[in-house]
C-alpha cells in the first residue's frame, strides 16, 4: 500500500500530526519502535488496579482553549489539580514557593503583600549580575540565595548532572513563584488527567480509517517506508547521523513499587531537592483518584544514558542545535519533511505545547 505521509513515532506529537493529515484525506503510516503507542505519556493499569505512568507522572495543563477543546475530542478529563510537596530541612513544605512555604520555612506569618517585600529583600541581599546569564542567576533573581539553595541548587545538580551556572536561564521560566497561598503546581485554567488514561487518548487519536499503525519497528533500521512527506518525532541528531555532534539527553531510572498500604505520602508527588539519590516520589492513586487497598509509588533517579526524556539546555547543546536546525529548515522548506516534538526540535515542551506545535506544523503543510 502506498502512503502520502509516514509519521515516525506514535507519541502525542506524531499522533496529532497523523490525525490532522488523515482527516484531510491523506493515507498515513505511523511507525513506532516501541510496542505501544503514546510515547512517554504511556500508561497502564497495574496488578493493584492502579493506573501508573510508564515513564513518570504526566499532568495535562494548558492556558490554550483551542488545545483544551482538541484533547477533549478524544477523551474526557478529570478535574485533578496538581499539588506537590518538597522535602527540605527535614520538613514537607508546599512547592512551588508560595506564602505558606515561606512562612513555614522561616517561621513567619507574612501576608501576601509582606511576602512580596520579603522576596525583594532576599533578591537585594543576593549576589546578582545585571542580567541573568544562567539558570542559577535566573532563579536567584526570583527568590534570592537562601531559597535557591534550599529548593533548586542540589535538585538541579541531581536532575541535570550540571552545575546550575552551566544551564540556560530560560530553564527558570518554568518555575512559578507566588506571594499568595495557592498551593497548586499549575494555575492554568484547564488541567486534569484523561479519565481513561493517556494511552486510550492516543489510541483514539489514531483510530481513523486513513491511519495505519506499525509497532515494534525502528524506522532508523528499516528506512524503507517511503512517502512524499515524512513527519519525524525522534532524536534530532540521530536523524542527521550525528553530523554536527551528539546532543545530550537526560534519562531516568524508574523504580516502581507496590506496597501493602493504602497511602504512602501526603501528596501525589514529593520532591527531594537535597536528601537521597532520587529526585521525587510519585504516588499514582493520588493522581487518578482510584481506590485500592494497596498503593503504587515511583522513585525517579536521573541518569545520563537510556531512554531520552529531557533535552539539556547547555551552551554547547544550544549551539549544536542551531546547526541542526539549519538542516531542518532546508528539508521543511523543500516540503519533504516535518520535525515535530521535544526530541525532533530539541526543545522542552509541555504536552499542550507539543500538541500546539504539531497542529500548527501539520496544518501549515495541509
Amino acid at each position: 500500500m502506498e502512503f502520502d505521509v509516514v509519521v515516525v513515532g506514535a507519541g502525542l506529537s506524531g499522533s496529532v500530526a497523523a490525525r490532522e493529515f488523515a482527516e484531510r484525506g491523506k493515507r498515513v503510516l505511523v511507525v513506532e519502535r516501541h510496542r505501544h503507542v503514546a510515547g512517554h505519556c504511556h500508561d497502564y493499569r497495574d496488578d493493584a488496579g492502579i493506573t501508573v505512568h510508564t515513564y513518570g507522572p504526566h499532568i495535562f495543563h494548558t492556558v490554550d482553549a483551542e488545545v483544551w477543546r482538541y484533547v477533549r475530542r478524544f477523551s474526557e478529563f478529570s478535574s485533578y489539580q496538581h499539588r506537590v510537596l518538597s522535602y527540605a530541612d527535614g520538613n514537607l513544605v508546599p512547592f512551588p514557593i508560595n506564602r505558606l512555604t515561606i512562612n513555614q520555612v522561616f517561621g513567619l506569618a507574612l501576608s501576601s503583600e509582606e511576602v512580596a517585600a520579603f522576596l525583594e529583600a532576599e533578591r537585594e541581599a543576593s549576589d546578582l549580575p545585571e542580567t541573568s546569564a544562567n539558570y542559577r542567576d535566573a532563579v536567584v533573581a526570583q527568590v534570592g540565595e537562601r531559597l535557591y539553595a534550599m529548593f533548586f541548587r542540589n535538585y538541579t545538580r541531581k536532575q541535570w548532572n550540571r552545575e546550575p551556572e552551566e544551564l540556560a536561564p530560560e530553564l527558570a521560566g518554568r518555575i512559578p513563584v507566588r506571594t499568595n497561598a495557592d498551593t497548586r503546581y499549575f494555575v492554568d485554567p484547564y488541567q486534569g488527567l484523561p479519565l481513561h488514561g493517556y494511552t486510550r487518548l492516543v489510541e483514539n487519536l489514531l483510530d481513523h480509517p486513513g491511519i495505519s499503525l506499525l509497532l515494534g519497528a525502528d524506522w532508523f533500521e528499516a528506512k524503507d517506508f517511503h512517502a512524499p512527506l515524512t513527519v519525524f518525532t525522534g532524536e534530532l541528531d540521530r536523524f542527521f547521523d550525528y553530523r554536527f555532534g551528539k546532543l545530550e539527553y537526560r534519562s531516568l531510572s524508574l523504580d516502581f513499587r507496590t506496597l501493602d498500604v493504602e497511602s504512602f505520602q501526603e501528596a501525589s508527588v514529593v520532591n527531594y531537592p537535597n536528601d537521597y539519590e532520587w529526585t521525587r516520589i510519585t504516588e499514582f492513586k493520588k493522581l487518578t483518584g482510584e481506590r485500592s487497598p494497596k498503593t503504587t509509588i515511583l522513585y525517579e533517579y536521573p541518569k545520563a544514558e537510556g531512554e531520552p526524556y529531557y533535552v539539556v539546555p547547555s551552551k554547547t547543546n544550544t549551539e549544536m542545535r542551531e546547526r541542526y536546525m539549519v538542516e531542518v529548515k532546508r528539508l521543511e522548506e523543500k516540503g519533504s519533511h516535518l520535525f515535530i516534538g521535544r526530541l525532533a526540535e530539541y526543545k522542552y515542551y509541555n504536552m499542550d505545547q507539543a500538541i500546539k506545535s504539531a497542529l500548527s506544523k501539520a496544518r501549515s503543510v495541509v
